[in-house]
């Protein structure tokens, strides 16, 4: 994968849907590694670098929630967002319990797909290298501006230690 894109790791069984929100994601810094099963999605992360994932709940083999809770285990740095058509309450406190850094509903605005992606990638540099919110804060305001794909690429820098 892309050292100067965020590693992302897609899984999804609707493979229409995995392939045109891979094209736009890879459009917006992130190099897409995509699988459309729980058990692929596992086997993945084991051999590729991932940042984040962002995990389909609904699948057939291993659903959402056992590839959320089988990345998590091996991979302590990986922030995994939940995307779903099948959400409920109960789900989603199952997955924030599990470890998930957000849930989101399909269909969602692609806007906000980003800033959580965007989130869940700083939780994941501030957890890996320690550093707090303010000094975060203070790193990323050297970003020449506060687009999206500017923080993306500045907190890539950090994360790679090339501040």
């Amino acid at each position: 994968m892309q050292k100067n894109k965020i590693n992302l790791l897609f899984v999804d069984d609707e493979e229409q849907f995995l392939g045109s929100m891979s094209k736009r994601l890879e459009a917006r810094e992130f190099k897409v590694l995509a699988v459309n099963r729980g058990e692929k999605a596992i086997e993945a992360a084991r051999i590729n670098p991932v940042d984040i994932a962002l995990v389909d709940l609904k699948m057939p083999g291993i659903d959402g929630e056992e590839t959320l809770k089988a990345l998590k285990q091996e991979h302590r740095w990986m922030e995994i967002v939940i995307l779903t058509g099948h959400g409920s309450i109960d789900s989603a406190v199952e997955c924030t319990q599990g470890g998930a850094h957000s849930y989101l509903q399909k269909p969602c605005d692609f806007e906000q797909l980003l800033e959580v992606l965007k989130e869940a990638y700083k939780k994941r540099v501030m957890n890996k290298h320690r550093i707090e919110e303010k000094r975060m804060s203070e790193m990323l305001k050297m970003a020449q501006s506060n687009s999206p794909r500017e923080i993306l690429r500045r907190l890539k820098e950090i994360d790679s230690g090339s501040m």
